[in-house]
């Protein structure tokens, strides 16, 4: 059989590409590797999704959806066995209702462009993240993506109202839900969002749109000690009112490496802090919210909780915050990093830090640790350089300090970027065995042939 041809008798000819095609694009962002499949096909509609997927089931042809590639848990990788099923055709925004505050979207539709669109009308679609501008808003909820502003906003899990997918034998399941309040019974909506593909390809979205802030404060602050950073987020979130959209902590040592040559990034504060916080606060009164934003500070600075603060005065000051937190790239310079992306309670990551920094010595040697993240909602990101030629032989003794360290503290190996193939070992650390017994019979009730996504989280 010959599977390009078969595909290309179900949709347009253009749509479908081949092996040698494909074995000219790249795998996903920050890869050197290409794409691997029998072929990829591109459908432009959820019918086109549906006869795809009922043409695979029939056949038993595994299948793996791809968005944007800007996943880290190589939870797209295709084999040479798989046909890509690729959502990059399916890029339309259907509808903005300004009124019910609503977006309507194809699967494909990359996050910056609905969030351009929304700009006009003085709304925002409030996920964001640094792979704004590739990922998209299909795999944003496939893999119930979190970002810079989930302490306000939530997850994407938060944002979706309703949505379609289509089922391994082409069954479409729409439920275009537009309304915030639908107690009507299962949620069918959750089985998809965070499911990586597993169970159905999610084709179309109806997205819960906010308000546009009319004012933005942010302010870089220093702080002497992990209990004042705590203190320091209830007490910010406390004073302003609900107003508190992100809360950035950087490690001192990923604060010299953003702000230092050959970073391009500027200190705004002297480097010599243990700790440093990215504050952001949206409201909807400049001179408002500007003067209770200050306020906190000074109460944060005369209770001891910050010892020296940058305040933000234009958009521009902002964006330079934001740039000195996301120069993320810097930790591939002179050598090779093992990114983590895990969870805990925030009063467990200070001992959870202390004990992966005195472990690493003894375990690898040489080496450099960074730490940073979205420590407001619990978030925290873990990279360990080492020298290129040992990363194969120490990965894995890496990754098994940094989860199996997580057991002790009850945290998660995965806070936003999924399972994939990557966590796959160390799901069992986060997720008991009837729980993972109950996600087995759910992928087996709606892909009983397991043609969605093989191997990935379990």
């Amino acid at each position: 059989m010959n599977i390009v041809e078969s595909l290309r008798a179900l949709v347009d000819e253009t749509a479908v590409l081949d092996a040698t095609t494909l074995a000219t694009r790249s795998a996903g962002a920050h890869r050197a590797d290409t794409l691997t499949a029998q072929a990829m096909v591109r459908p432009s509609t959820t019918e086109e999704v549906s006869t795809v997927l009922a043409w695979c089931h029939a056949q038993g042809i595994g299948v793996v959806t791809q968005g944007g590639l800007t996943g880290l848990v190589h939870g797209a990788d295709a084999s040479t066995a798989e046909v890509i099923l690729s959502l990059e055709s399916m890029r339309r925004i259907e509808d903005i209702d300004v009124r019910q505050r609503t977006a309507t979207v194809q699967a494909g539709v990359v996050l910056q462009a609905l969030q351009e669109a929304v700009d006009a009308h003085d709304l925002i679609f409030p996920l964001d993240l640094g792979a704004r501008g590739s990922a998209t808003l299909g795999g944003n909820a496939a893999t119930n993506a979190g970002g810079n502003r989930v302490i306000r906003y939530g997850m994407m899990r938060d944002m979706v109202l309703g949505l379609e997918a289509v089922l391994a034998d082409g069954t479409v399941v729409s439920s275009m839900n537009r309304l915030i309040k639908n107690n009507t019974g299962y949620d069918l909506k959750q089985l998809f969002i965070g499911s990586e593909g597993t169970l159905g390809v999610i084709t179309r979205l109806v997205l819960r749109l906010r308000e546009k802030p009319q004012s933005h404060q942010a302010a870089l602050v220093a702080v002497e000690s992990f209990d004042a950073v705590a203190n320091l987020l209830k007490h910010m979130d406390r004073s302003l009112g609900g107003a508190l959209s992100a809360f950035e902590v950087m490690w001192q040592s990923f604060y010299q490496l953003v702000s230092t040559p050959p970073a391009k990034g500027q200190p705004p504060i002297d480097a010599g802090f243990p700790y440093y916080v990215l504050v952001e606060s949206l409201g909807a009164d400049r001179e408002a919210d500007s003067q209770r934003f200050n306020a906190a500070l000074e109460t944060a600075l005369e209770h001891g909780l910050i010892a020296d603060a940058a305040i933000a005065h234009s958009d521009a000051d902002v964006q330079a915050f934001w740039a000195l937190r996301d120069d993320v790239m810097q930790v591939t310079v002179g050598g090779a990093p093992v990114v983590f992306d895990v969870s805990l309670p925030i009063v467990e990551m200070e001992a959870f830090v202390a004990r992966l920094r005195a472990a690493l010595p003894q375990e690898i040697g040489e080496h450099r640790l960074w730490v940073f993240g979205h420590l407001g909602d619990g978030n925290l990101h873990v990279i360990v350089q080492v020298p290129a030629p040992d990363y194969l032989a120490l990965r894995p003794r890496i990754e098994a300090l940094v989860y199996e360290g997580l057991r002790a503290f009850s945290g998660s190996v995965s806070a936003e970027h999924g399972i994939g193939l990557e966590k796959k070992p160390w799901l069992p650390i986060s997720r008991n065995p009837n729980e993972i017994a109950l996600m087995r019979t759910l992928k087996q009730a709606l892909d009983p042939k397991h043609i969605l996504n093989q191997g990935k989280i379990f």
